[in-house]
């Protein structure tokens, strides 16, 4: 069929819907719920089989709904109805929770069903909830209501009772640092993660806080700050502490959009004197305390994990990783996992410091320098094998510093984005030996130049992914290890280690990394330092939020599916005309 895909924003629920309605045949497209736009003409141009809204928080207009069948992806059960279910999910504290797809009519959320499959609702943030739990939840409802509809003979089910909740608001969210527990805090900060945040005073200013994890040492007057670590502050509660790793400056009225920062640069000079308790050595997924960075070992295998908010690294964190990598290479194992936690693998340079930055030219030349210098690390390591383990999305730099790895496992729910034209820049990270080399040049400059996400299906198929790990986001950490172990095991790692320094040696006579290095930011260099290239405004618009005046033709024209980037394709298909 031909599914227009109806949306306030081009999310990660939506590139996943995007992704894998492709990879079961059906051609797709986009349009964007604009302000000034008018989704009935947009919808008469497309002339679909099927509208699907997976994330619009608009309702769909009348003229739309009557002609077409247009069904909703609503992040919550049947029955439950409003603007916060998700927030309202984790909150509260719900141990289950789901997603129904239900038909768009006059009264928001009450339309007939389509499917609804539930999920559990593990302690996690909403932001990961929704890229987790959540998105295969919506998927498997997604699938089945499509499914259904092309059938032809199904007949969705009318709600018998529904519950409309308003809009949570600050107030509602408020922490009382003076009595609010432990847990009561984090289920406030994990329900407003990563919008819209909890706002607080904080150092005589009003903040948003994001992002919420358990300290379980230090302790404090409640609401005194404690300590910093990697950028995050420690605040006390009534009974224990918690580290928030990021803070957003209150909107001033008429004033641009605020930015996320890591807490200490965006408090800056009214920090007062904390100290800096550093993570233990080893924090692995055993160790009851948060750290960013964090390394362990099982047998003949190190998982050196990482997980920074929204999958950014700014130069901080890719110094701190670099030295991390160093450090866990100094080790006698034979395989070094990097990643492996549920979120976000890595989405590259961080936008949002460079543009709070004093000069952003000088901060993105820093920052992407920094993200080299890391891949090189990973390239050049030639005494392990070294994999990738992607339980969340990659993008961009952050898709090719997956790709430096020896091998690169995802999570069957992963969505890949190995591009970097939408943000006006031609991208390094060595991405142009990298890429070229997992699936050849002809297709390299296709998945760089089209810039559609990926499932991690077709990643796989494309040569992109060595393997995908069907399981719930919670379990990949431990299916990682398993695995894991079973490559440090086989026989033929040994030799697959001893031959890599040859290899390594053949490539770097054909064409030397430094060589991909220098062009790539010779490009680099030219964009971040010219005033009026696309980049700057591209760089802006996105971290303040600015909507897009229009649909990216990449999306609205994207109905016809391109040949070689589809399903299980191999990287030497036909390549095909390119559509769009």
């Amino acid at each position: 069929m031909y599914v227009l895909l109806l949306a306030s924003a081009f999310n990660s629920l939506t590139q996943r819907v995007h992704a894998e309605l492709r990879d079961h045949g059906h051609r797709v497209a986009v349009e964007l719920a604009l302000p000034g736009s008018s989704l009935a003409d947009a919808v008469r141009g497309h002339r679909p089989d099927l509208v699907l809204a997976p994330m619009l928080r608009t309702a769909i207009p009348e003229e739309v709904w009557a002609a077409h069948t247009c069904l909703v992806v609503h992040p919550g059960p049947v029955g439950d109805r409003g603007p916060s279910s998700l927030d309202r999910a984790v909150q509260d504290g719900e141990s289950r929770w789901g997603v129904t797809v239900l038909q768009a009519n006059a009264e928001m959320d009450a339309g007939d069903v389509w499917a609804s499959v539930a999920c559990p609702v593990p302690p996690v943030g909403k932001s990961d909830l929704y890229r987790g739990e959540i998105a295969d939840a919506a998927l498997e409802a997604v699938l089945l209501a499509v499914e259904r509809f092309a059938s032809g003979t199904y007949t969705p089910q009318p709600q018998a009772s529904g519950h409309a909740r308003p809009l949570l608001r600050q107030e509602d969210r408020r922490i009382d640092w003076g009595s609010d527990t432990t847990e009561d805090v984090l289920r406030m900060l994990r329900a407003a993660d990563s919008q819209p945040g909890v706002r607080d005073d904080l150092l005589g200013g009003e903040w948003y806080l994001h992002g919420g994890h358990r300290e379980e040492h230090l302790r404090g007057r409640p609401g005194e700050l404690l300590a910093t670590r990697a950028g995050a502050l420690c605040r006390a509660t009534a009974d224990g502490a918690v580290w928030i790793p990021e803070l957003r400056a209150r909107r001033l009225p008429g004033g641009p959009a605020t930015l996320k920062l890591p807490a200490t640069l965006a408090l800056a000079d009214r920090l007062p004197p904390l100290p800096e308790v550093p993570a233990p050595a080893e924090s692995g997924p055993h160790h009851r305390t948060w750290s960013d960075i964090g390394y362990h070992e099982e047998g003949q295998v190190g998982f050196l994990s990482f997980s920074f908010p929204g999958g950014a690294m700014s130069t901080a964190h890719c110094r701190r990783l670099l030295d991390a990598y160093r450090t866990a290479r100094t080790r006698p194992t034979t395989v070094l996992v990097l990643g492996g936690g549920r979120d976000f693998f890595s989405n590259g340079i961080h936008l949002g410091v460079i543009e709070a930055a004093a000069d952003p030219a000088v901060e993105s030349w820093a920052n992407i320098n920094a993200m080299n210098d890391l891949v090189e690390a990973v390239l050049t390591t030639t005494d392990r094998l070294v994999v990738s383990a992607l339980g969340g999305n990659a993008a961009a730099g952050g898709a090719m510093l997956a790709l430096a790895a020896d091998e690169v496992w995802c999570r069957a729910g992963v969505v890949l984005n190995p591009h970097y034209r939408l943000m006006g820049l031609h991208g390094s990270e060595y991405w142009t030996y990298t890429l070229p080399r997992r699936v050849g040049p002809a297709l390299a400059d296709r998945l760089t130049a089209e810039a559609l996400p990926l499932s991690a299906a077709t990643a796989q198929g494309l040569g992109l992914v060595d393997r995908t790990v069907p399981c719930p986001p919670g379990d990949f950490p431990r299916e990682t290890e398993r695995l894991a172990a079973r490559l440090a095991a086989l026989p033929a790692t040994a030799s697959r280690i001893a031959g890599k320094k040859a290899a390594r040696e053949r490539d770097e006579a054909r064409r030397p990394l430094a060589d991909h290095r220098r062009a790539e930011l010779a490009l680099m260099h030219g964009t971040f330092f010219d005033p009026e290239a696309p980049y700057h405004a591209l760089r802006r618009a996105f971290v303040r939020k600015e909507r897009p005046t229009a649909t990216p033709l990449h999306l609205s024209g994207s109905a016809v599916r391109p040949r070689g980037v589809t399903g299980l394709a191999a990287p030497d298909a036909a390549p095909g005309p390119d559509c769009c």
